[in-house]
């Protein structure tokens, strides 16, 4: 026990103490375990509505029941597309309870990415919102199933019945289709229509969406237990406090917000305080208003939160831990987050959706410049772990030939272990392509230092060529945010007649700074080899960088902005940033 409470140590033996050995269970046997521990202890905040963990299971078993006497059954897709309701997680644990496998959807989809989505996924119900911000579902169904509101045979792939919600209370339903205060209705005069075990904890419980950050999504399968030892590992590697609270804007449906928001939670008997947009004011009132302990972010979030103006006029005292990953943050901005909001334990992490969630991750009491500089170790398990001690064994493999590279080269990591997706739904192709001899390629590369942490060098698919040499973005993009004023880079190569593809930076700016494209292409010049120095440089703000709702940059969208931009004025583009003489 320290001053602040119990140590690291301490609260992972708490944990232990719990869950070792480990029990496999469904994700609906999860919560009602949960549940039975932390009955009136608050789960969901929203506002002034505050949800109980006895309120979200009663909540849960009658969608169940809805959804059963509705004629959902046992391996039936069921689409949810919402934002960070306080009805999603009943909903969720619902389609579990069930039987039912959930197809957890991006709700800032476009009507041929939903519907892309939609079908191949084999949904057979879709629970979605009428509306947000500028979205409305409602049309983009006219236009992909002009017959949707007939529940039976709506002519749109498997599809039979959709279901709706209407978050904002603006009375946007249609008629003749449920929506859910109904379901919930339909449940509670059906009691036990949906009486749970109805799958095996090794059965598929999820099909997640990749984000797209390469290209068209697929869909993971995921089973309940490898979702359930990737969460507890999670709190256990964070050593998460009893009664934890943590707030967030990352998305429920994806796995960054329902890994460590939505569900290590559970484990703990705290409470998660998901916010539908990101409001870098509405964060530091939360955590002011409900004593909020633990933050999510991406790093343009966690920009957000030092550079708001309202900050210093805000109680942060009860804030004592983070975790910002998805993307790579500068150093000045860890040690902000230490200063300025007065964080103690700052992690950042490394995962896929196909692994479910983050495998490597850095310890809360880790050095500052391993945090900066690194994704950290594998991730230790706890009781959950695999064969290995961790939730995930790694391996560097050349990406050409596939054998071992030595210590301290880059490779592909390649990793195994029993969070490890069951295959792509319906893509047995890519699923091949991945999984091979129970090894997952991931297409990330990296390399490992002499303590273990593991540093991201790139995507294998990011490598281009460049006069015959093979350039790795990352190692460019590295040095790039060590210039003054620079606070993100992202590389990408574009064809060229002359050098097959010539490199082409976009940077971020610190805030206040006004890089120069010329002193930055000389700095390069200086610093690296010919062939890795870019040919053009642009200077982004931060809106215009191309993302997934969570942060992750879509690099393949800067190729042709590149050639938009190139193609547009060449003649600025050369004066702004000059090529390197031949």
């Amino acid at each position: 026990m320290t001053a602040a409470g119990p140590s690291i140590a301490e609260r992972r033996a708490d944990l232990e103490r719990e869950f070792a050995p480990w029990r496999p269970r469904t994700l609906d046997e999860h919560f009602e375990h949960a549940a039975a521990r932390f009955g009136p202890r608050p789960y969901v905040i929203a506002g002034d509505r505050v949800l109980t963990y006895d309120d979200v299971l009663h909540q849960a078993h009658r969608f169940a029941d809805g959804l059963a006497t509705l004629g959902v059954r046992p391996g039936d897709h069921v689409a949810v597309l919402m934002a960070n309701y306080p009805e999603y997680a009943p909903l969720k644990l619902a389609i579990s309870r069930a039987g039912a496998v959930a197809v957890p959807l991006n709700y800032l989809y476009r009507t041929h990415e939903l519907g892309f989505v939609l079908r191949q996924s084999c949904a057979r119900v879709l629970i979605t919102m009428t509306s947000y911000r500028d979205l409305d579902y409602l049309a983009m169904l006219d236009e992909l199933a002009p017959g949707w509101t007939r529940a039976g045979s709506i002519g749109f792939g498997d599809l039979e019945r959709v279901i709706t919600f209407d978050a904002e209370g603006r009375g946007e339903g249609r008629d003749g289709v449920a929506d859910v205060p109904e379901l919930a209705r339909i449940g509670a005069q059906n009691p036990g229509a949906a009486p749970g075990g109805r799958r095996h904890p090794d059965q598929m419980s999820d099909i997640m969406y990749t984000s797209g950050t390469t290209g068209e999504p697929k869909g993971v399968q995921l089973s309940h237990d490898a979702l359930l030892r990737q969460e507890y590992g999670s709190a256990f590697c964070r050593a998460l406090p009893d009664g934890n609270r943590v707030v967030f804007a990352l998305p429920c449906y994806h796995m960054f917000g329902y890994e460590h928001g939505v569900q290590a939670t559970t484990f703990v008997g705290g409470a998660m305080l998901p916010q539908p947009r990101f409001d870098a004011g509405e964060y530091l009132r939360a955590i002011e208003r409900h004593r909020v302990n633990d933050v999510l972010a991406v790093p343009t979030m966690s920009v957000a939160l030092v550079e708001h103006p309202d900050r210093a006029n805000v109680d942060l005292s009860s804030l004592t831990r983070m975790l910002s990953a998805a993307a790579v943050a500068p150093t000045w901005l860890w040690e902000r987050i230490r200063d300025d909001l007065g964080v103690r334990e700052l992690t950042t992490a490394y995962g896929m959706t196909e692994v479910a969630g983050a495998t490597v991750m850095t310890q809360p009491d880790d050095p500052l410049e391993v945090t900066a500089s690194t994704v950290g170790r594998p991730k230790p398990g706890g009781a959950a772990a695999g064969s290995a001690g961790t939730v995930a064994e790694y391996r560097i493999l050349d990406p050409v030939t596939h054998e071992p590279v030595r210590p301290g080269e880059t490779g592909e990591l390649v990793s195994r272990g029993p969070t490890t997706m069951l295959g792509y739904w319906n893509r047995p192709d890519a699923t091949e392509a991945t999984l091979r001899d129970g090894w997952l390629y991931s297409g990330d590369l990296g390399r490992v230092l002499g303590d273990g942490s593991l540093v991201i060098t790139g995507r294998s698919k990011d490598v281009f060529k460049s006069g015959g040499e093979l350039v790795m973005p990352k190692e460019v993009e590295d040095f790039l945010t060590t210039r003054p004023g620079v606070s993100q880079a992202f590389v990408v190569g574009v064809p060229d007649d002359r050098w097959g593809e010539a490199g082409c930076a976009f940077v971020v700016a610190e805030p206040g700074a006004t890089p120069d494209p010329g002193q930055l292409l000389e700095a390069c010049r200086s610093a690296l080899a010919r062939f890795k120095v870019p040919r053009h440089v642009f200077v982004l703000d931060t809106d215009a960088v191309p993302q997934t709702p969570t942060g992750k940059v879509q690099k393949f969208k800067l190729v042709p902005m590149a050639q938009r931009l190139l193609g547009a004025d060449a003649a600025a583009v050369r004066a702004l940033s000059p090529a390197e003489p031949a």
